[in-house]
């Protein structure tokens, strides 16, 4: 299926509903935002749950992963540079999704919050771009993390 063929559906429950077109892309662009939350929060638990393995899978094949000082280009590029991350039993840190925004086009979302240390404390802010693939699901295209963001 692709994506445009998943947006008609989705679309479908509330065509013919007499619910305004503006709302139902509203109801649309929400429905998507919590998919992409949702995967946010798997491609998180991979991390949790220390598989490496499944970690690789939310990573788009042209994912972007931009470090303080390197640049991961590609699935597997990321996956390599991501595997100490991986090593130990606890995990060095963790993270969650505080933004979801979706793109009118249902096509790329923006993801962002929360990075915490082992302890609980806040460390950092996580900012992931993803793209829903043709196999209909949610990769990272883009990922860069950064000190908390003022104000937070």
């Amino acid at each position: 299926m692709t994506r445009r063929d998943a947006l008609r559906l989705a679309l479908a429950g509330v065509a013919g509903t007499g619910v305004p077109a503006d709302a139902r892309a509203q109801a649309d662009t929400q429905a998507l935002a919590a998919r992409v939350r949702e995967s946010e929060r798997a491609f998180a638990r991979t991390m949790a749950d220390r598989d490496h393995a499944a970690f690789s899978t939310f990573v788009s094949e042209e994912g972007v992963f931009l470090g303080e000082a390197t640049v991961f280009r590609g699935r597997a590029e990321v996956a390599a540079g991501w595997k100490r991350f991986f090593s130990g039993a606890q995990a060095p840190f963790s993270w969650e999704p505080e933004r979801v925004e979706v793109l009118a086009s249902g096509g790329l979302a923006l993801s962002s919050g929360p990075v915490f240390g082992p302890d609980g404390k806040r460390v950092g802010t996580f900012n992931s771009v993803w793209r829903a693939d043709a196999d209909g699901r949610w990769r990272v295209v883009f990922d860069k993390g950064c000190p908390p963001c003022r104000g937070e």
